[in-house]
């Protein structure tokens, strides 16, 4: 028999994306697979079931979870859920194995095979399945929006019959996607756009998008694309040269963060203090507790003047082309493993190996 890969609403607060769109339906239906898909599921990204052609439809979640052979999710399914599905079945998406231990128990438990997205390799190779490049992009851009609604100013220079308006100061902390996404978008406005990370390899990349590389003098060049912890000394140095250039700045988007780490708090309270009036900064780290030290996730607070927002899921309000790249992502993983309709998993890929978070009752992670 064909397996079967089932889609069903997400549950998690907030969350509009879905990680099946209809081109991904369609091709997964070409690789023989079959398709059972929870009514309605698609519709918080506006995709509505007739897009899904030649999937099978249900109106009840918890018969289409016991019949998975396959469930393809955004966010993770709760244990209970996870309890519901059949031992051997397989479970792919943003798993968040750091934000709830007991999740890999629960797989273990019911002897599913979890897939973990967010741990895969960063190649060349899996660059296809590489969901935090897809979603950190939009919350990129959707960030930079965000700051513009609530700036009290113009982004772009304006000549008017009024006068002269400057150009706002745009401050992105952060040159991974997410930040190169808010330089670009920022840019796009009229903004004048600075870029700051420690990684100086990124000097280029947002030259590149037509911003000011800000050089503190501290460099922290890690591994794997990542920047290493700063020691105590260069932390310091780092924020005084910081808190000096910040009184000049308009607005601040921050994205520093690491992946499974609480973010580093980078914009102290003292820095905060020394803002302009009318300043704003929108903290995309907040879900990981924030690289603004006065940021309260899913809040917008004002402190001395400065609006300080700490938005969440961000990638969810663009739903639309977040769920389209997303479910491109899980598809091309789900393509390694599956062919006429039978998914067979080899465990030397290291993509397949590295995503893995259990196995046949056993923690991979």
């Amino acid at each position: 028999m064909a397996v079967s890969i089932v889609l069903v609403r997400e549950t998690a607060s907030g969350e509009r994306r879905v990680a099946m769109s209809p081109e991904t339906a369609k091709k997964l239906t070409a690789l023989g697979a079959r398709l059972l898909v929870q009514r309605g599921a698609g519709l918080p990204a506006h995709f509505t079931d007739a897009g899904y052609a030649g999937a099978e439809f249900t109106d009840d979640a918890d018969a289409a979870l016991a019949e998975a052979d396959i469930l393809v999710c955004v966010q993770p399914p709760d244990n209970a859920r996870l309890a519901r599905m059949k031992p051997g079945a397989v479970v792919v998406g943003l798993l968040a194995p750091h934000a709830d231990p007991a999740r890999v128990d629960a797989l273990v438990a019911a002897r599913l095979t979890g897939f973990s997205l967010e741990r895969l390799p960063r190649t060349t190779r899996a660059q296809a399945m590489d969901v935090l490049s897809s979603q950190a992009g939009m919350a990129g851009y959707k960030a930079v929006l965000i700051a513009a609604q609530l700036a009290p100013r113009y982004f772009p220079m304006l000549t008017t019959a009024a006068g002269t308006i400057r150009p706002s100061k745009v401050l992105i902390v952060g040159a991974g996607v997410a930040g190169l996404q808010a330089i670009a978008t920022a840019r796009r406005l009229g903004a004048q756009v600075e870029g700051f990370d420690v990684r100086p390899e990124t000097r280029e990349q947002i030259e590149s998008l037509g911003g000011k590389f800000l050089d503190l003098g501290v460099s922290a060049a890690g591994e794997g694309g990542y920047a290493r912890e700063l020691t105590a000394e260069e932390r310091a140095e780092q924020q005084r040269r910081l808190a000096e250039h910040l009184k000049s700045v308009d607005v601040i988007v921050t994205t520093a963060a690491v992946p499974g780490r609480p973010a580093p708090k980078i914009i102290t309270a003292a820095m905060v203090a020394g803002m302009k009036p009318g300043s704003v900064i929108v903290d995309l780290a907040a879900e990981t507790g924030g690289n603004c030290e006065l940021t309260r996730p899913g809040d917008t607070i004002e402190s001395g003047g400065v609006t300080i927002a700490g938005p969440l899921n961000l990638p969810s309000q663009g739903s639309l082309h977040a769920s389209e790249m997303y479910a491109r992502n899980v598809f091309n993983f789900l393509a390694l493993s599956l062919k006429d309709g039978q998914l067979t998993l080899d465990w030397n890929d290291e993509l397949i190996a590295k995503a893995c978070l259990a196995h046949a009752g056993e923690r991979r992670a």
